[in-house]
């Protein structure tokens, strides 16, 4: 266990001086929280309602996908939080979920589709959560000039958001398990493709899917599976590798550590903690908004 008593927290960014960004997302605490190295809170950077995912980028601009009142949020150094964009070509968002920059300098977001009081009234997952109408989406932006392209819709509860050490776009969907990918090159992106698929079978009728994932420098994907209480690891071909159970029931990202450690960390909402894991192998380049050559 690395850290105790965080709210619900999420979308765990690993800083240069070895601190840790996290979201909590407890309707008492809906913040941006500081952890230190040693797992200690250190402080609340900003309250926004209820911050989901988070980006980091080459200027320490911190984008927030706020999940409360629907928007891209964009925390600057000196503690000023702007609403960057909540819509797209008149379309408002509704559940802005997960962030990641890909190689060229654009921001993607998913938005899972569905207002989040309408998802999980009162906190608790509705339920008739295998068919309740869900649109979720897929937006690629422009931090630059603020614009924004979808890039994808219909998807069950999009959700997590990568780019694979193959360059190409991964989001999933949590209602299905499924992770699909998309190929880019430059503004263009591919259509749709499956990947893989996160859920073992069992029995259980509790809502179970796929978070936040990240890839390993070798290109195996670890993504939390919520109600599932683990990590899956796939494949490059998308097959199941292995799976890390994890101590609560409801984890919700990860991210590796510093170079050289070869660890895991994810955020678990049940029981409110960071728990670290020994994985031997590194994490994958993560982008920072400054475009890179391919």
């Amino acid at each position: 266990m690395f850290a105790t008593g965080l709210g619900v927290p999420e979308g765990p960014v690993l800083m240069p001086d070895g601190s840790w960004l996290v979201v909590e997302m407890a309707p008492d605490r809906g913040c941006v929280t500081r952890v230190g190295s040693d797992g200690q809170i250190q402080e609340v950077l900003a309250q926004t309602g209820r911050p989901n995912g988070l980006a980091v980028d080459a200027e320490a601009n911190i984008w927030i996908a706020e999940s409360k009142e629907p928007a891209l949020l964009r925390l600057s150094p000196d503690g000023t939080v702007e609403t960057y964009l909540t819509e797209c070509d008149g379309d408002p968002f509704l559940f802005p979920n997960d962030l990641a920059f890909g190689p060229d300098g654009a921001l993607f977001m998913t938005d899972s589709g569905i207002l989040f009081e309408e998802f999980a009234p009162g906190g608790s997952v509705r339920p008739d959560w295998r068919d309740v109408p869900v649109d979720g989406r897929v937006y690629r932006i422009d931090v630059g000039d603020n614009s924004i392209t979808q890039i994808d819709e219909g998807i069950r509860f999009t959700n997590g958001v990568a780019i694979g050490v193959d360059g190409m776009l991964y989001s999933n969907e949590t209602l299905t398990g499924m992770v699909f990918r998309y190929s880019l090159d430059g503004e263009r992106v591919g259509a749709r493709e499956p990947f893989g698929n996160v859920l073992a079978p069992t029995d259980d009728e509790d809502i179970r899917g796929p978070d936040g994932m990240k890839f390993a420098e070798n290109g195996d994907l670890y993504v939390t599976v919520v109600g599932q209480g683990d990590v899956t690891v796939l494949d490059t071909a998308g097959e199941v590798r292995r799976r890390i159970p994890t101590e609560g029931g409801f984890p919700t990202n990860v991210a590796f550590g510093p170079p050289g450690s070869q660890k895991i960390y994810v955020t678990e909402d049940e029981i409110g903690t960071m728990e670290v894991f020994d994985v031997g192998i590194d994490g994958a380049l993560l982008y920072d908004g400054t475009p890179r050559e391919q």
